[in-house]
């Protein structure tokens, strides 16, 4: 069921909520914006949890990137250092650094 559904049929039950007598309407009408305040909390908190998950995995894509510059960096730095001591050795393989 998707919202548009959601809301129609909420919307459905409490006027037939309404035409009922005085005595049974109260009870059921509370229970009817219960469940209305309730779902509305409910789209919020997944949609705050839709924008944690988005930050989260920009958050990754950053830190992903930067791994791989420095290593990139520290292979760079090696060969360096390599040809500044005399060695010509070849260099570590990064991806176990």
């Amino acid at each position: 069921m998707n919202e548009q559904e959601f809301q129609q049929k909420l919307g459905e039950l409490i006027s037939q909520i309404g035409a009922l007598p005085e005595g049974e309407r109260d009870g059921l009408m509370r229970v009817a914006e219960e469940t209305k305040a309730r779902h509305d909390k409910m789209r919020k908190t997944i949609a705050d949890l839709q924008d944690s998950l988005d930050y989260l995995r920009l958050s990754v894509k950053y830190l992903v990137f930067d791994l791989e510059a420095t290593r990139r960096e520290n292979q760079y730095l090696r060969k360096l250092l390599e040809r500044q001591n005399g060695h010509s050795a070849e260099p570590e393989n990064p991806e176990h650094e």
